[in-house]
């Protein structure tokens, strides 16, 4: 049996409001640009903001909070597109406790979210813990119910939560089992497969001991419980979709895409991905954009940059030759603006910022794709699986032609690309520059 299909805002706000009807004070998003954080380019996580809270640099407005949080990673994204679970952007469901509540009730209340309020078949759910946490399976055992052969004990690598020294501790997480057709076809495939089938819907962390960096732990006097949940993976599974770029906000940005290109979702895996990795990167950058990020050369800008180049030049493997992303931005907005109300007022701002990237890239690519097209049927008439160093450095700095997508496009290929030889080749450029301004 399937859950009710849930739309994405209905099972934000349900989240939500079962955590405060559990005394959890409701919290907005924090800004995807960390504040005080200088390890952090971007937010990836519903727990970075709240570090100030857990080492007690700072005293917690409450001492249980709940949030939807804004996260970006972009250290998967040449799998965007791809798989059924990668995407730069999604927002993290998180319920926390700061030295108040532990992993009694932060068990049971995931359990009943899930079981009550979302109506998960409890049958298709699986826990896992820490192979040494046995209170843990105590209470998934004894007090929620869950037979013993279905409470999964995994390794340190998988089930222990620790960043180098600092408070640290074992994890619970709840995978549903999507069923046969999203499996791997082994004999073997169960929780924890690299598959599509177990799918990770909530990860509990349990912050209870001190790591002095030398592999000594300690019991915290004040033990915090820091919570995770994917919102468009939780989506994923009630609407009974294949991945996250089908749930009903996301694919409602696809549908805007298509309209725009004139592609058609579901005629081709190529044609797919490039819809997918568009609507994901313009998805992204608006709400970068929105907190405060301009594109540049360097840092986060840098990522904004990125992103909107890769989805223009996947615009441009669709056929379209102008700049069209910044159009989208209207239904990315629409689809979002009922939580995160400031989007509507900076709406004519983030389209301008979008479409002036667009405008200076196309001016670019044009030029550089040519040149690669070329460069690229010498390689092969040559029989050459390797692109060279100074083609790519003649792309780069004669055509301004980003070197991040000189190496997409060559692996698209099957090709390998000289990075020994682009680095030299741009290391001898700075020297020559530099010699230059001191003359």
């Amino acid at each position: 049996m399937n859950p009710k299909p849930y739309g994405v805002n209905e099972l934000r706000e349900m989240f939500l409001s079962f955590f405060e009807s559990k005394g959890h004070l409701r919290l907005p998003s924090f800004s995807l640009i960390p504040q005080n954080d200088a390890s952090l380019l971007l937010i990836n996580s519903g727990m970075a903001p709240m570090k100030p809270y857990f080492t007690g640099e700072v005293e917690p407005p409450c001492h249980r909070v709940c949030t939807c949080q804004k996260c970006i990673r972009t250290g998967d994204i040449e799998n965007i597109g791809k798989t059924a679970r990668h995407g730069t952007y999604f927002e993290m469901l998180g319920n926390f406790s700061f030295g108040d509540y532990f992993k009694r009730e932060a068990i049971h209340w995931s359990w009943e979210f899930l079981t009550k309020v979302v109506g998960l078949d409890e049958n298709r759910l699986y826990p896992s813990i820490y192979e040494n946490d046995d209170e843990a399976f105590d209470i998934w055992n004894k007090e929620v119910g869950i037979p013993a052969d279905r409470i999964f004990r995994f390794g340190k690598e998988d089930n222990f939560w620790e960043h180098g020294s600092g408070p640290c501790g074992p994890c619970s997480e709840i995978y549903y089992d999507r069923g046969e057709k999203y499996g791997c076809g082994k004999p073997d495939c169960t929780v924890g497969c690299d598959c599509d089938r177990y799918m990770e819907v909530w990860n509990n962390v349990f912050s209870q001991f001190n790591n002095d960096g030398h592999g000594n732990y300690t019991e915290l006097a004040h033990k915090n419980i820091d919570t995770g949940m994917g919102l468009e993976r939780l989506a994923v599974i009630c609407q009974d979709v294949d991945s996250l770029f089908d749930v009903d906000t996301v694919m409602n940005i696809t549908n805007k895409v298509t309209e725009l290109t004139g592609a058609t979702y579901g005629q081709s895996v190529k044609m797919d991905v490039s819809l997918r990795v568009i609507t994901d990167h313009i998805r992204a950058s608006t709400f970068m954009i929105a907190d405060g990020v301009l594109p540049s050369n360097e840092g986060r800008g840098y990522v904004l940059r990125r992103l909107l180049r890769r989805a223009a030049r996947h615009g441009k493997l669709l056929g379209v030759n102008t700049p069209f992303l910044y159009q989208v931005v209207e239904t990315v907005i629409h689809e979002n603006e009922n939580h995160y109300t400031y989007l509507r007022e900076r709406a004519a701002y983030i389209t301008r910022i979008v479409k002036i990237e667009e405008e200076n890239f196309c001016r670019t690519i044009d030029g550089g794709m040519n040149i690669f097209a070329q460069k690229l049927a010498e390689h092969k008439q040559k029989g050459e699986t390797q692109f060279s160093g100074a083609d790519a450095f003649l792309l780069a700095d004669t055509y301004g032609f980003p070197i991040d997508l000189t190496i997409e496009m060559v692996a698209d290929e099957d090709m390998t690309l000289d990075m020994d030889e682009f680095n030299r080749l741009r290391e001898e450029q700075k020297v020559r520059a530099r010699e230059a301004r001191k003359a």
